[in-house]
């Protein structure tokens, strides 16, 4: 029986008191590469918000990664924080450091104390994401393709269940995309990393087609339960 590192169960999503997305009912599996569409306002950000703990669930039952999010806390959400990578469209690295310095910052941040191990590991996600001898580089010294891989690089640093990516071809050229997504896609097989990837670029999703979830008129749209032409 396949694990499910996402499970939501009748809930409700609200941003503030409205009420963004009803009667979400979602499975996604150990190792699955799922997409998540929808014009702007309808909801995506909402619904990856509450999954990693960021809007918090009112309504319905929610597990991610094994976490209950009705009883995730603000002491409790480092700790799930930590079994989840998230990368973003604007990469969001400090520019006052290196890459290196950057990813052990991120470390130091959630717990790791012994030297030699966050060297290891550092080297390690560097060597994932084909960018090993680029970590004395400031992110301003570096293309938007090499700082995308760094974001996806800092997100491996926990060996994450789940990575929840927000755009994360959003502001690449098409081949430059077409790396990244070649890289998700490898991350996804080669570890069985779940792999949510919110996107506007159809390009992308029609090269690399995946399981789609849509995000419309307040409910959740899965390609999973209907035939592909219709979603």
């Amino acid at each position: 029986m396949s694990e499910a590192v996402i499970k939501l169960e009748n809930v409700n999503i609200y941003q503030g008191a409205n009420l963004v997305l009803r009667d979400v009912n979602l499975q996604v599996n150990k190792g699955e590469f799922v997409y998540l569409v929808g014009k702007t306002g309808t909801g995506k950000s909402s619904l990856l918000k509450t999954l990693y703990g960021d809007l918090p669930l009112k309504e319905g039952t929610g597990h991610v990664a094994g976490f209950d999010l009705k009883t995730v806390t603000w002491k409790t959400v480092p700790f799930l924080r930590r079994t989840l990578g998230v990368v973003f469209q604007d990469f969001q690295l400090l520019t006052d450091r290196n890459v290196h310095e950057n990813l052990k910052f991120v470390l130091k941040a959630t717990g790791w104390t012994d030297n030699n191990l966050m060297e290891a590991k550092i080297n390690d996600v560097l060597e994932k994401v084909g960018l090993k001898s680029k970590g004395f580089k400031r992110p301003f010294e570096m293309s938007g393709g090499e700082q995308q891989r760094i974001d996806i690089a800092r997100a491996l640093l926990n060996s994450p269940k789940l990575i929840l990516a927000d755009e994360p071809t959003g502001n690449l050229d098409p081949e430059t995309s077409d790396e990244i997504m070649q890289l998700l896609i490898s991350i996804s097989k080669d570890y069985d990393t779940t792999i949510v990837m919110a996107t506007h670029d159809y390009l992308v999703i029609n090269k690399y087609p995946a399981r789609i979830l849509r995000t419309e008129g307040g409910k959740i749209y899965d390609s999973a339960n209907y035939h592909p032409e219709s979603v």
